[in-house]
Parts: C-alpha cells; structure tokens; sequence
C-alpha cells in the first residue's frame, strides 16, 4: 500500500524540524511542494537528494491525476508547505480530500506533526486561548465585514492570519468595530522563529502605530489574536 505523508516544516528557523520528518522526507519517492524553489533550501541543508514536484493552489486535473496515478502505482510520497503544516490555510487539504476519494483504502495518509505559526503564536500569547476560533485568512472583499463582525461578536478568542499588504487595514478595521463594542485586546505575532520576530500586545491603534513607526515592521507574515 502506498503512502501520503503530510509533513510540518520550519517556518522560518530551519533547525524546527523532526527527526521524524527529516528521515520521511529523505525515504520518500516524491516530495510533492508548494513551492519547488522555498522546499529545496530546506533539503540542500540537510542533504535530503529527493526529487520534487510542485503542488499548490493554482495545480490544475493534469497535476493531480499525475499524483494520483504515482500514488495508485505504490510510491510513497510526501507533502509539505513554504512553511507549517500542510491543510492549516493552505490547498493541501483539498489534496487529501481528492486522493481519498479517488484511491480511499488503497492510500494510507499520515500525519508527520511539527511546527504551526497558529500553534506557535498561540503558545506565546498568554491566557484567554484554551478555546478559540481560528479562521485563516480572512476574504479581501466579499464577506469581510461580515466575519469581522461575527469576530467581534464571538465569545470565544479569535486567531486569523494576515499578510504585511492587509495587516495596517485589518487593524484599522478592528479599531473602528471596537469602538461600537469597546475597545478588542489584541496581539500581532510577526516572523515567527524567524530573526526578527516581534510581539504587539494592545489596542488595534497602539498597534498599528507601532508597526507604522518602523518600515520593516511590515514585513513577513503575522498572526493576529484576538482576546475575549
């Protein structure tokens, strides 16, 4: 029976990989990589020789019959992300979806867990996330303020990402909803692992000034968390 390993990489410091991990990635017959180039840095350090395919949002049926048909064959083959975990606001779980129902008991898919930026942001954020409510990337338009309402309405703690184009607007929009219901506790995580990682911990406006102060503040991926 052939293999689908889902495989967790570094997202920034390269030493926050598994043994585990190194050692599939390296048995694997394909490494299937969101990005070929971004995977490949982190192979070459570890000296891990196998070969790769791309695999990410814009792959189209030719793509996916082809690992389908690698999978059907008996190869093993590995699944990665830029970085995190594969299926966490990312296409590989609409892979997963299509191999099981294409291949269902012919494949074993397992989980090679490690590192996550929401489990990691998480961890560093204090009290008030033993519950909460995680919604990815929020939509660029149709739809947004509708979940920007329903996360200031929410009873539970809210964790969503942002990129550095939409970070200064999400938290321009937080501050104004926060008005009409009191002012949200929030904190900005930004380049976990990585040099210059960062912490802001306030209002939306506090915040944002603080991001706005320095140019390379605004740069990388944030995770933001909202507290109840």
């Amino acid at each position: 029976m052939s293999t689908l390993r889902i495989i967790a990489t570094p997202i920034g410091n390269l030493e926050d990989i598994t043994l585990r991990a190194r050692r599939v990635l390296a048995e694997a017959d394909f490494i299937l990589c969101e990005d070929t180039r971004v995977t490949r840095k982190l192979l070459d350090n570890y000296q891990i020789k196998t070969p790769t395919i791309s695999y990410h949002q814009h792959s189209g049926v030719l793509k996916i019959d082809k690992i389908i048909a690698l999978l059907r064959s008996g190869k093993n083959l590995a699944l990665v992300t830029d970085a995190g975990t594969p299926g966490i606001s990312d296409p590989g779980g609409q892979l997963v979806s299509l191999v099981r129902t294409a291949l269902g008991n012919e494949v074993q898919i397992e989980s090679v867990p490690g590192v996550s930026a929401l489990t990691a942001a998480v961890s560093i954020a204090g009290s008030g996330f033993d519950r909460f409510l995680f919604l990815g990337f929020l939509p660029h338009k149709k739809g947004r303020q509708t979940m920007l309402k329903e996360i200031v309405a929410s009873r539970h703690s809210v964790v969503i990402y942002e990129s550095k184009h939409r970070i200064i607007k999400l938290l321009a929009e937080l501050a104004a909803l926060g008005t009409e219901s009191g002012t949200l506790d929030v904190m900005v995580a930004r380049e976990l692992t990585k040099l210059h990682e960062s912490f802001y911990k306030g209002d939306p406006g506090t915040i944002s000034s603080a991001l706005k102060d320095d140019p390379h503040n605004l740069k990388g991926e944030f995770v933001v968390l909202i507290r109840k």
